[in-house]
């Protein structure tokens, strides 16, 4: 989501942070470009036009003309206004209401409502250890509540049973009382959709609210419709009064024209967002880490917490305690690619990382993506069990075999076997020296002191992750800005960095 408005900013703000010092024509002629790229990007004209007369107003200021670095202060004042635009503060799911209450998902058909019902079930459940009740509402798509019935068996959450010929009002005073009844915390109910707004469905989704008193009604729209996921926002809140929107298929937006331009537009927060098809790619919306990915700043809280929910913390100690003694072996590898794909894969990763939008042609040239985590995984399964834990015995004859074994090459096992030595030396030199400083390279720019105070909140970047130190890094995270190029990555050819002297 947002690669081309990322894209093209960056390239608008490289040129600024290059100049020594700003004139009046130097920021017009930058606006309009922002202009022009958020036009691009599908956000609304009158949210650009605010936008961007907001951000010229305060980049005209003297103190902006008068810093020692005016290019990073225009870029702090669009970063503050993206951020203002978006929402400012992050608005998740009201849960401070008596139980049982209502959370009603509203929506066009076709915008994934019921999978993200069950998204949302899922996650309030596991996180937040509430009891939840799912409910399809919706009798006119074959099969929608036999559908929601399968994603309530597949992420453990309660359905209400189905009961044939039932009209949605009905369905939704048996919901709310079987959720009194059984002692459930949230009831979710999936209404039906239209394929367009009209007034039979405006007038079907106000009778279920008026009935069932929803805490939350939460509008899911598809981020891939543009400005129309705009209009509907509008019209939805004016006739049912939305409290929030969760953005679907953002992963497929490379935009992002709805997310900058809905909070504007409606004045409702976007509460969550999903990120892909599998249950649990949801995340929560936060304006400060969007507008961070934006302006290729990149996103460590949220790499953090995604780290955190994914990654095994007891076997990622094991490998720690390993590669600090430096007997990190084959097993060891193939259990951190296996975590890096749990966190999203190469591009997952990457996208979350300071500084890469500066580097992506570096990247693309590299040919970087999933297929090479894939790719080695595939390599060290096709060895025995003593080639895996002593390398060493890997001679030509054995790289031979296992190239065939896994439709690779003797050169893609030495890349492979090169890698593992890197890696392995590099966990042990920090393990002696207990410090990580110069991990990252000049090419990554420093974070501002706020990711840099919210990631030490959560503990730093937790151990053994794909790559990074093997005791996480600390609050602080220090050596960021450093030199020697990117973190040594599984798969991750090392990028140049600055050099020194």
């Amino acid at each position: 989501m947002f690669e081309s408005l990322s894209d093209r900013l960056s390239g608008v703000f490289e040129k600024l942070t290059k100049r020594g010092a700003l004139s009046e024509s130097d920021i017009t002629a930058a606006m309009r470009e922002v202009r022009r790229a958020l036009l691009e990007a599908d956000v609304a004209l009158d949210v650009v036009r605010d936008f961007t007369e907001t951000v010229k107003e305060k980049a005209l200021g003297q103190e902006v003309l008068r810093s020692v670095t005016p290019g990073q202060m225009v870029v702090k004042i669009v970063h503050d206004e993206l951020i203002a635009m978006l929402g400012s503060d992050a608005a998740p799911i009201d849960l401070n209401a008596a139980p049982p209450f209502a959370i009603m998902m509203v929506g066009l058909q076709g915008s994934g409502k019921t999978t993200s019902a069950a998204k949302i079930a899922k996650r309030l459940t596991e996180r937040e250890k509430r009891k939840v009740l799912m409910a399809s509402l919706d009798t006119r798509r074959p099969a929608a509540q036999e559908q929601l019935r399968v994603l309530g068996e597949q992420t453990g959450v309660d359905t209400l049973p189905i009961v044939e010929g039932q009209p949605p009002t009905g369905i939704a005073k048996r919901a709310m009382e079987a959720a009194r009844l059984g002692g459930y915390d949230i009831v979710l109910l999936d209404t039906a959709g239209r394929l367009h707004i009209d007034e039979a469905l405006m007038a079907e989704t106000a009778e279920i609210r008026d009935i069932a008193r929803p805490h939350e009604i939460l509008l899911v729209a598809d981020a891939l419709t543009g400005q129309d996921a705009v209009n509907l926002a509008k019209s939805f809140d004016e006739r049912i009064g939305i409290t929030g929107i969760m953005l679907t298929r953002v992963d497929g937006d490379g935009r992002g024209g709805a997310a900058l331009s809905m909070r504007a537009v409606t004045g409702k927060p976007i509460k969550l967002i999903g990120t892909g098809e599998k249950l649990d790619e949801l995340e929560e919306f936060h304006p400060a880490r969007i507008a961070g990915r934006i302006l290729g700043m990149g996103d460590l809280v949220s790499l953090v917490e995604k780290a955190a929910e994914t990654i095994d913390a007891e076997k990622a100690q094991k490998i720690a305690t390993k590669m600090r003694k430096g007997a990190f072996d084959l097993d060891d590898l193939a259990e951190q690619l296996k975590q890096m794909q749990k966190i999203g894969g190469m591009s997952g990763l990457l996208g979350l990382l300071p500084g890469i939008g500066k580097m992506k042609k570096k990247i693309d040239a590299a040919n970087l993506d999933d297929t090479i985590i894939k790719r080695q995984q595939a390599i060290i399964s096709s060895m025995t069990r003593k080639e895996r834990r002593q390398p060493k015995h890997l001679n030509a004859s054995r790289k031979k075999r296992v190239a065939a074994g896994s439709g690779t090459s003797v050169q893609d096992i030495n890349k492979l076997l090169k890698m593992h030595r890197q890696m392995a030396d590099m966990m042990k030199k920090m393990g002696k020296k207990g410090g990580f400083a110069g991990l990252f390279g000049g090419d990554m720019p420093d974070l501002p002191p706020e990711a840099l105070e919210e990631a030490a909140k959560g503990g730093g970047l937790p151990p053994g992750m794909p790559g990074f130190p093997p005791g996480g890094f600390p609050g602080a995270l220090p050596g960021l800005g450093g030199g020697g190029g990117l973190p040594s990555l599984p798969g991750l050819p090392r990028l140049p960095g600055k050099k020194k002297g």
